[in-house]
């Protein structure tokens, strides 16, 4: 079945839509974007995508070319017409195509924001959990990645990293200490504490790894923001990363060794389980 996906206020088939070749999201990464569960049929998390969204744009001066309430519409009609009951839908907002290639940001009085999404069909999203092994690699992003934007380069050169050295993902490292994974928030557990790096610009303020915090703290298990390094994590009882495709995701083994038995942690898959169980209650 051909996806019906969402350009620029109109629905169209995919194979029928198109962006211009001078869009900014083409030409320079000028460009924002969000993914969004869908579980059930419904959205996971919607609100909180929606409100980075508007952060995302604001931090990179670009005008938010859709309201909330019209966003979620648009959401809501493309799982239904393209019938998704487990995947994702993928947002992206750049500053527009201009008349020609500049770096300079055009005017936006004359220049509007291009809006796209489409979806993804994930059968069994949820039930999924995939023991994980993870690599690590030196991080050399921009400084800003608190923004998400569309500059995926070095993440997908991560996982190709990763792939090649028999592992599943990769966790950055900057200074000595771990930041992110390639495309997640990442966490380690010692004596049942959930240590994860603090919130600032050099990471991506995750909305999974709000709800998957505040839902710890609710089940009363302890939490530290804190840096950490790979040598700790190596060490640690257990790891695990969030991600609002992965949800909560178990980690095995880092750079070769084993954590624990080498076995999915207790604290990760009750985790996995709260999140689920929580996020499809507040669904829309």
């Amino acid at each position: 079945m051909t996806r019906t996906v969402y350009v620029n206020g109109e629905y169209l088939p995919e194979t029928e839509a198109s962006v211009s070749i001078f869009d900014r999201g083409f030409l320079f990464a000028d460009a924002v974007y969000e993914v969004t569960s869908v579980l059930n049929g419904k959205l996971i998390d919607f609100e909180g995508h929606a409100v980075r969204l508007a952060r995302s744009l604001n931090e990179l001066g670009m005008e938010n070319p859709i309201s909330k309430e019209d966003l979620l519409e648009v959401h809501r009609e493309l799982v239904r017409v393209n019938e998704i009951d487990e995947g994702l839908v993928y947002l992206q907002i750049s500053r527009g195509a201009d008349s020609d290639r500049d770096f300079v940001f055009p005017d936006p009085e004359k220049v509007k924001p291009t809006v796209v999404l489409f979806t993804q069909n994930k059968p069994g999203l949820a039930e999924t959990v995939k023991p994980m092994k993870v690599i690590s690699i030196e991080d050399i992003r921009w400084g800003r990645r608190d923004i998400k934007t569309v500059q995926l380069l070095y993440p997908s050169m991560g996982k190709m990293m990763a792939k090649a050295a028999g592992a599943d993902d990769a966790w950055l490292i900057e200074d000595g200490f771990v930041t992110e994974g390639t495309s997640n928030n990442v966490y380690i557990v010692k004596d049942g504490k959930i240590i994860t790096r603090g919130l600032s610009n050099d990471i991506l303020h995750g909305i999974t790894r709000a709800a998957v915090l505040r839902f710890a703290e609710e089940a009363q298990m302890e939490i530290e923001e804190r840096n950490f390094t790979i040598e700790e994590a190596q060490n640690a009882d257990e790891a695990f990363f969030t991600s609002a495709s992965a949800f909560v995701m178990p980690v095995v083994e880092i750079d070769g060794k084993a954590l624990g038995d080498g076995a999915p942690g207790n604290v990760a898959l009750r985790l996995r389980e709260i999140y689920l169980d929580e996020s499809l209650k507040k669904a829309v």
